[in-house]
């Protein structure tokens, strides 16, 4: 199964604040703030949500493609993307803008506050997945995750025009994004992909229901933090898999792409979606015990031991004959 990877593609500089954002925020003066907050750690990291599942993807031992925008300074970390086993011939590369920078910084209750420069991600609606499609010798499916709004609109309609499978991924758009455009991004995918706070968005900003949406996705996959996450089908109950436990977390930035990494692999190998979701959970556990969204390694039977551990011996077993090999 060949799977492309549309999306950000950003350097993170990632820092953390001792104390709570909670605490400095002054609920009668929202319409005035004007808050600077003392970092004590500062972390510069490759991301992009993008890259980080085609990052995951490649350790998983799939050869993605990854699909994006970046700028001329973007050498060194294709080097390190094509090493860990990731497709990058079909990058878009801008003669004037800088690769996407990410700045974020978490609090000590795991919130966060982020900003995020586009530069060369602007010309990412530039990029045609038919052509792309046929370069590689076909896709199977091709994630559309969140991207220049031009570009998703765009790769989108690519994937209905040359017949393409796709996975609606808008995450940190939907809060751009209107409506209209919304409801064109999520119609016909194969799977959509949201967390909790964004599946609540998604659905005030269309005006659907839930069951408005199951009518026009096939697999609807919502993360919920620790408590793992929800697959959702038509007509079916709705299942729920626990999150693999974690006792020293890093940072949580990036462990969603993680699990969709996780979760597109076990996809190409022919499991199911609980399965799926079950690795996925598994790899994201890794991505929060790393320092950032690439800075983990995967090694097959440290997985099939999350694995074993969480959800049982029959999960590890399905999952065995394709982890045993990663080293």
């Amino acid at each position: 199964m060949r799977i492309a990877v549309t999306g950000s593609i950003a350097t993170d500089h990632l820092m953390r604040f001792q104390g709570r954002f909670v605490d400095q925020i002054l609920p009668d003066k929202l319409d005035h703030v004007s808050l600077s907050f003392l970092v004590d750690d500062l972390q510069v990291r490759r991301g992009g949500v993008a890259s980080n599942i085609a990052f995951g993807l490649g350790q998983l031992g799939l050869r993605p493609v990854l699909v994006g925008a970046v700028g001329r300074d973007f050498e060194e970390y294709d080097e390190w993307l094509r090493r860990h086993g990731v497709d990058t011939h079909s990058l878009h590369t801008s003669r004037a803008q800088h690769t996407a920078r990410f700045l974020c910084t978490t609090d000590d209750d795991g919130n966060q506050i982020a900003s995020f420069y586009a530069g060369a991600m602007s010309e990412a609606s530039a990029i045609d997945l038919g052509a792309v499609s046929q370069h590689v010798g076909g896709l199977d499916l091709v994630l559309v995750g969140a991207n220049d709004p031009e570009a998703m609109l765009r790769h989108t309609h690519d994937c209905r025009t040359a017949g393409l499978p796709f996975a609606a991924d808008p995450s940190q758009q939907l809060a751009r994004l209107q409506g209209d455009a919304i409801r064109d991004l999520v119609t016909g995918a194969e799977y959509l992909f949201t967390n909790e706070y964004e599946a609540t968005l998604l659905l005030i900003k269309t005006g659907w229901t839930a069951d408005d949406v199951l009518a026009r996705v096939s697999t609807w996959v919502t993360t919920l933090g620790r408590k793992g996450c929800r697959i959702q089908q038509q007509g079916e109950r709705a299942i729920e898999v626990s999150a693999v436990p974690v006792t020293e977390a890093e940072a949580p930035t990036g462990v969603g792409d993680g699990f969709r990494a996780g979760f597109l692999a076990a996809l190409a190998w022919g499991l199911t979606s609980t399965r799926a979701a079950q690795l996925g959970c598994a790899v994201a556990a890794n991505v929060l015990c790393a320092s950032g969204p690439q800075e983990y390694q995967l090694d097959g039977n440290e997985l099939l031991s999350l694995c074993r551990s969480s959800y049982g011996p029959e999960t590890a077993y399905d999952l065995s004959r394709r982890l045993s090999h990663l080293r």
